[in-house]
């Protein structure tokens, strides 16, 4: 699983784009994401069907010991998610970069 190498999620890992760095950045006091819920409930959600707990954390866990070692918590959980679900077929890493790309343009629309 971790020797794969996914260029959109390396690009993210490098990028300094944390969520304590954004916060102070930006002012913001809350010490967690705003995506952090929605994480946790994709995560739930993912627990119940074919990709199950066990391999969820499993990957997880080995991904932020690895890959995404420089990454704090809970980013290392997001990008090891993302990392899985391209693995596994879920996503595929062009459709990931399109989205994120969509995410940006409106983020940065205003």
């Amino acid at each position: 699983m971790g020797a794969q190498v996914i260029a959109t999620l390396a690009e993210i890992a490098e990028s300094n784009q944390s969520w304590p760095v954004m916060a102070a950045k930006y002012g913001v006091e809350n010490p967690l994401p705003p995506w952090k819920t929605s994480l946790d409930g994709m995560c739930d959600a993912l627990d119940t069907g074919d990709f199950g707990f066990k391999d969820r954390r499993d990957d997880e866990d080995a991904l932020s010991a690895t890959r995404y070692r420089q990454l704090p918590f809970p980013e290392s959980q997001l990008v090891a998610l993302a990392h899985s679900l391209i693995a596994r077929g879920v996503i595929d890493e062009a459709e990931l970069a399109q989205r994120l790309a969509a995410v940006r343009a409106r983020l940065e629309a205003g």
